[in-house]
């Protein structure tokens, strides 16, 4: 195999590679650009159904209507005043009588009637105390029970804000992730698309190398080069010399004034039977072809006489 063959055999291998490839690769970027496109519908309706942004503390309540004087009710003692009250009175009464029945000096129920004062008021104090210590109490009770309550309402609103907060923050998360995803995936079919286009850019300079090359390999073989013209025919010659004929008859003239005559060739190898033409030493020199034999030849096609048979030999 020469070598002008093997270049033409490789650039045609070349071309269809090239072609090959290129429509392989003008698919795959084709797939990718519709990956991408797909992609990009999802990345979109994907942030279009996001999640509202939330107030997390929207739902807080005012707790000031929880909170209370536990000391606005406190009651006073009075009632232990007006029992030392009556208990006085009650007291000397009963010393009055006492004193009546007994015939005791005045000064004696006076003295009487001032110890069993004396002694009433210790009473009606320890209970004016303990009455005023219960009071304390419960108002402490009563403070410490509003605390709680309000302790435990804050707890539960702040509950329900931590709630709130962690659902949005795991949602959007979620979200985020998703579209950083489909951000990637995006990023990656524009990649493989690019990556495709030139993959068929490469493929189609292949081919136009492997015709590049074949077109060389051509040339080099001279496909290219212009056919030399076709040698026309050698223009046909008639044997006219005088002597190589015999028995010469004038028969006419041309219209140019030539001489036409009937021969004979005196050697059958020339021809056989009677002929008509000219005498090759009566015409212009244009028409006569010296042959290398010696003898005149006349090219019939540059003058008006034509050569034929007119008679076979009998």
């Amino acid at each position: 195999m020469s070598m002008v063959t093997a270049g033409i055999i490789s650039g045609g291998a070349s071309i269809i590679s090239g072609i090959f490839g290129a429509s392989a690769a003008s698919r795959r970027a084709k797939a990718a650009e519709a990956d991408r496109k797909d992609k990009e519908r999802k990345l979109l309706s994907l942030e279009n159904s996001r999640q509202e942004i939330i107030n997390p503390y929207e739902g807080v309540t005012d707790l000031s209507s929880m909170v209370q004087n536990p000391y606005e009710n406190l009651g006073v003692a009075t009632q232990a005043a007006e029992m030392q009250a009556e208990q006085a009175d009650i007291s000397l009464a009963n010393t009055l009588d006492t004193i009546r029945a007994t015939g005791a000096s005045a000064g004696g129920a006076t003295a009487l009637a001032q110890a069993a004062l004396q002694s009433k008021k210790g009473v009606s104090a320890s209970i004016e105390a303990q009455e005023a210590q219960n009071e304390k109490l419960r108002a402490q009770g009563e403070q410490q029970q509003q605390q709680m309550k309000m302790a435990e309402a804050q707890r539960l609103q702040q509950a329900d804000v931590s709630g709130k907060q962690f659902e949005f923050g795991v949602r959007e998360s979620r979200e985020v992730a998703k579209m950083d995803r489909l951000s990637a995936q995006i990023s990656g079919a524009e990649a493989r698309k690019a990556q495709a286009n030139a993959d068929r850019t490469s493929a189609i300079t292949g081919a136009i190398g492997g015709v590049v090359s074949t077109v060389g390999s051509m040339y080099s073989a001279g496909a290219f080069k212009k056919a030399p013209a076709p040698t026309p025919p050698p223009t046909p010659t008639v044997k006219s010399d005088k002597r190589l004929k015999k028995n010469i008859e004038k028969i006419g003239e041309s219209p140019s004034g030539l001489n036409i005559y009937s021969f004979e060739y005196i050697d059958n190898i020339n021809g056989e039977g009677v002929y008509q033409g000219v005498m090759s030493d009566e015409i212009p020199t244009k028409a006569v072809v010296v042959h290398e034999d010696g003898y005149d030849r006349v090219d019939y096609s540059k003058l008006d006489v034509e050569f034929k048979k007119i008679k076979h030999e009998l």
